[in-house]
């Protein structure tokens, strides 16, 4: 098998680097040698082992009959959407670990796959090297699932260990994470949660056999969570995460992407630093757990490399996979009844009688030397929850508990 590589980045270059070092593994499981024969970018990596495989233009790949598989490690949608299109409608392979890609445009791209019975494969596009979407599409294929909740970007939940761990300022663990490469110089798609956003909306259509509009789900980031909110946490005895959560029931979905209050007995509550965690739970096998490295250059590429042998082996008859284009209907997470934790300004005693009259029966937390209290509230929808707090007035937090 030849193939082309589009984009040399920190991905492409990893799956390189996995071809090269496990040769002889992957030829073996492959049945044939997978040897990569262009390297499309626009640098042009002089005195590296590449350097004679660089092309800069498409059309060296799509104008050479030996290529039948390329991999996508561009990112983004421009031009990796056109590029990938056009390899699949010439008969090529298409492996890609670009999530942008995959949640905007899977539906079609899936289509073209078929039509032309070739494999349009994303396993590394949600959870990085975790191999999950294999495991929701095959091993998980008898059962209903009925959520799927995970700690999907690495970068955010970088952020938030060192915030409740060593107390750091949200800016300090920022700046961290982006020295350290975990963080892009623009980190917006990270911290303002589209980035899990994207992922939940390709792992719940890969479970549910129907397309997802990343749109349509209700997104919050993690740039309102602040150090004294983990100073409660603290004191509760639980963590924050961003997660991106979606329950299914009657061919429909509850999503949302928000930071959490996790306790201790949660599985995903010990998911720290860079890794990724996933709960899928099932109506016959119950809850399960997936975790590993769900980003960087090694694990990253070996979901890319784990693709490449599987279009290899499916050859031209392909089995079925991915979504169809009907279309799942999204609701807010909100519309659900759940826990809240919520910090007011002014004193406990001030607001005493407010909060028991909207709330009911909360539990409080005081911290010594702060012009506020919170509550954790018991379960109620978020319209509900803001009706509330509206009439209580002073709302300066809400974060969604996890029960």
């Amino acid at each position: 098998m030849k193939a082309a590589i589009m984009g040399y980045g920190t991905i492409g270059s990893g799956v390189y680097e996995v071809l090269l070092k496990n040769t002889e593994t992957i030829t073996k499981r492959a049945g044939e040698p997978i040897e990569v024969k262009y390297i499309l970018d626009l640098k042009e990596f002089p005195g590296t082992p590449v350097e004679q495989k660089v092309v800069h233009e498409l059309s060296a790949i799509l104008e050479d009959p030996e290529i039948g598989m390329v991999v996508e490690t561009m990112g983004g949608t421009t031009p990796a959407y056109e590029f990938v299109k056009r390899c699949l409608e010439t008969g090529r392979h298409v492996v890609t670990s670009n999530k942008a890609l995959v949640a905007a445009h899977g539906t079609e791209l899936l289509e073209i796959a078929a039509d032309k019975r070739v494999s349009f494969l994303f396993e590394a596009s949600a959870g990085g090297g975790i191999p999950i979407i294999r495991t929701l599409y095959d091993s998980l294929a008898g059962e209903e699932i009925r959520e799927i909740s995970g700690i999907l970007n690495g970068t955010t939940n970088y952020i938030l260990t060192k915030m409740y761990e060593e107390g750091w300022a949200f800016d300090k663990a920022l700046k961290t994470a982006q020295e350290l490469g975990y963080a892009e110089h623009d980190p917006a798609a990270d911290i303002e949660g589209h980035d899990t956003c994207r992922k939940i909306a390709i792992l719940t259509a890969v479970a549910a056999g129907k397309e997802v509009n990343f749109e349509d789900i209700p997104t919050e980031g993690i740039t309102g969570i602040s150090d004294l909110d983990f100073s409660y946490a603290a004191r509760l005895g639980v963590s924050i995460k961003l997660l991106g959560n979606c329950k299914c029931e009657g061919g429909e979905a509850w999503m949302e992407v928000a930071p959490a209050l996790i306790n201790a007995k949660d599985p995903l509550y010990s998911v720290e630093d860079v890794f990724n965690g996933i709960l899928v739970e099932g109506n016959m096998l119950g809850m399960s757990m997936y975790y590993g490295s769900g980003a960087g250059k090694l694990p990253t590429a070996s979901a890319v490399v784990g693709d490449m042998i599987a279009a290899v082996l499916a050859g031209r008859q392909p089995k079925p996979f991915g979504w169809s284009r009907e279309r799942m209907t999204v609701h807010a997470a909100g519309e659900l009844r759940r826990r809240y934790f919520a910090r007011f300004e002014g004193s406990r005693e001030q607001k005493r009688d407010d909060v028991r009259e909207t709330f009911g029966q909360v539990k409080w937390i005081v911290l010594e030397g702060q012009d506020e209290f919170a509550v954790l509230t018991g379960e109620m929808t978020e319209a509900e929850f803001m009706a509330a707090a509206e009439k209580v007035a002073g709302l300066r937090q809400k974060i969604v508990v996890r029960t």
